[in-house]
């Protein structure tokens, strides 16, 4: 299951169960549509909470998706989190994609307030991570 709706930061992801192949391709498409209208520069808030990791091949769709994001003004990503291996496998991604310096994680599983750190970082450069 993927979300995507506009915020005043700029864009709200969400990402939950087992994403195949197809509704990765799905997400992709819709992305694109959505980012030709935006100006200027941005935010990203994604809710992976309930994402089940992603086979390979869906991986490489991610990527494809997280490129068109960061070419169409993409200034700061944040991801809530409740899995290591999401986490882990995110970040991965992120460092194929070129987001990485951009973007940061929270443990949503520690944190209830990760949603209000991820908008500091998006929307105000307040470094979750310091």
């Amino acid at each position: 299951m993927h979300k995507i709706e506009r915020r005043t930061y700029g864009i709200r992801l969400t990402f939950a169960e087992m994403i195949d192949l197809d509704e990765m391709q799905r997400w992709v498409d819709e992305a694109k549509r959505a980012l030709i209208d935006q100006r200027g520069s941005f935010g990203v808030l994604v809710d992976m909470r309930e994402l089940k990791p992603l086979k390979p091949e869906v991986q490489a769709k991610m990527v494809e998706g997280q490129r068109e994001f960061k070419l169409h003004g993409m200034e700061r990503s944040a991801v809530g989190v409740a899995s290591s291996i999401i986490a882990i496998q995110f970040k991965r991604l992120a460092q194929e994609s070129g987001i990485y310096k951009w973007e940061r994680y929270l443990d949503a599983s520690q944190d209830p307030n990760w949603e209000k750190s991820a908008e500091g970082w998006i929307s105000h450069g307040i470094d979750p991570d310091r």
